[in-house]
């Protein structure tokens, strides 16, 4: 009776699990094709690649100091900044809000500031960028139990930097904070994780579909560990990086030891084609 309870109760269980990441799925779609989602940015103009302070496709003249950026701009350049046209010169931080509530506008682009190792740039989100429009989907594979397994986190005993390369073509530091041990198909593997601002994970890593039937590198983000580091790594849910969905993104490579052997033919693969 107890075996015929248990698997009563395990089919149940995966049924849960895969209405999860159905709706999951769901969500993740709808977030990426938002109008201000990452298949909006058009543009990330480096101020100091600008130094006469004009900015492809944008109107106004845009300068950087130490500690802000200078917008000047007139009644005909059509800005605005918090709702209100921007005549003559404003001074601007770094926004990290929502992109939709960004402080400068263009009619219905969103002009978001960013400080990134003391530099200043302007992101151009544009609901009717080409990319939005051409959007038909992800491809990502249905949910399957075998890609979600118990693991382990261990902290380092001190945050650790690497330098990683960019999308971009340029090389970053991208902070380490402890590894991520599982198991898949009884085999032991480990990733570099970074630890976020809640306590969850953040690995950046590849596998043996990379470039070939996945993209060429993604994002795994495990729910925070408990007291004894214990964690689900769930590949179910594997996002690809936004870079996968516009250019102008500063995402950043594996770091060593993060490119997995085994193939990890789960979560989110690639953009569907039209």
């Amino acid at each position: 009776m107890s075996t015929e309870h248990d698997t009563v109760a395990a089919a149940e269980a995966n049924a849960d699990a895969v209405r999860d990441w159905k709706h999951w799925h769901e969500r993740r779609t709808e977030s990426v094709s938002a109008p201000y989602g990452p298949l909006s940015l058009k543009g990330t103009h480096w101020l100091a690649d600008h130094p006469e302070g004009e900015l492809p496709e944008l109107p106004g003249r845009w300068a950087e100091t130490p500690d802000a950026v200078v917008l000047t701009a007139g009644p005909g350049d059509g800005l605005t900044l918090d709702g209100r046209p921007v005549t003559g010169e404003v001074r601007l931080t770094a926004d990290s809000g929502p992109v939709a509530d960004a402080r400068v506008a263009h009619g219905g682009r969103r002009l978001v500031v960013i400080h990134r190792e003391g530099l200043w740039a302007v992101r151009d989100f544009d609901p009717g960028a080409p990319a939005r429009r051409a959007f038909t989907g992800i491809d990502a594979t249905a949910y399957d139990a075998r890609w979600a397994v118990p693991g382990r986190f261990t902290p380092y005993g001190e945050d650790r930097t690497v330098t990683v390369g960019n999308a971009d073509g340029k090389e970053r530091g991208l902070g380490l904070g402890g590894e991520l041990a599982f198991r898949i198909g009884g085999v032991e593997h480990t990733l570099q994780v970074t630890v976020e601002g809640d306590g969850s994970l953040w690995a950046v890593f590849a596998d043996a579909t990379s470039g070939t039937s996945s993209y060429r590198f993604r994002f795994l983000r495990p729910a925070a560990p408990d007291a004894e580091g214990r964690t689900t790594v769930d590949f179910n849910r594997t996002l690809l990086p936004p870079c996968a969905f516009a250019d102008h993104f500063l995402c950043p490579f594996p770091p060593p030891g993060n490119t997995l052997a085994t193939e990890i033919a789960a979560g989110e693969r690639n953009l569907l084609d039209r």
